[in-house]
């Protein structure tokens, strides 16, 4: 089961994974304010739901605002790529230029691997590797409930920019191709930003991925 916060101005999307066990996994905690981290507590709290785990695509400071929050409130481990090591160290001065201040998050997370299973409850994800909007960069597929959460790789009808420290458009675009648009055309698709899409609609529509 999936619940979706947007959060921040740049209303970055952060998602609950969760099943009938109980326990979740919280992926891109951007929640910033006092009012959203209160929000993401009451979801968790009224569902009765346990946090094992705090999950991130990637290392972008609007996907990290909330990590201090999350790792502290649940005493969870965060669990991230090394590529994006660069990006962490830099995420609160990022933050800054663009008004947020917020704790930094630390670089003591568990690398995420090409390939990894990540485990909850009765439920696992893959994970793969998907360097292009950033060095770090990974998505996660759910093959038993068919969704994939792509981070800031694929959105819908769009792509990540690659303009920012770290990003490379040649390589967005093989990873898009090798470890995304590869998933069965019915696949949910879970962007970091904007509306849920599926493999198929963007086959079809998305101008990045035709011809």
């Amino acid at each position: 089961m999936i619940k979706t916060f947007y959060f921040n101005d740049l209303r970055t999307c952060c998602y609950v994974l969760w099943d009938d066990t109980g326990e979740c996994v919280i992926v891109d905690a951007g929640c910033y304010s006092d009012s959203e981290h209160d929000r993401l507590v009451k979801y968790i709290e009224e569902n009765a739901l346990k946090p094992v785990k705090l999950l991130n695509t990637h290392g972008h400071f609007d996907h990290l605002m909330g990590n201090v929050f999350v790792t502290q409130k649940w005493n969870i481990k965060s669990y991230m790529n090394r590529g994006d090591l660069p990006q962490i160290a830099r995420s609160k001065s990022y933050g800054g230029y663009f008004g947020y201040e917020f704790a930094q998050p630390g670089d003591d997370f568990i690398d995420i691997e090409d390939g990894d299973v990540i485990t909850f409850g009765n439920s696992s994800l893959k994970a793969y590797y998907t360097p292009g909007h950033s060095r770090g960069g990974v998505i996660f597929y759910n093959q038993a409930e068919g969704y994939v959460l792509s981070g800031d790789s694929l959105f819908a009808g769009s792509i990540g920019r690659t303009d920012l420290p770290g990003g490379d458009y040649d390589d967005l675009m093989k990873s898009i191709r090798t470890k995304i648009m590869v998933l069965p055309p019915e696949t949910k698709v879970c962007p970091g930003h904007g509306p849920e899409t599926t493999i198929g609609a963007e086959i079809a529509n998305n101008p990045f991925l035709q011809g």
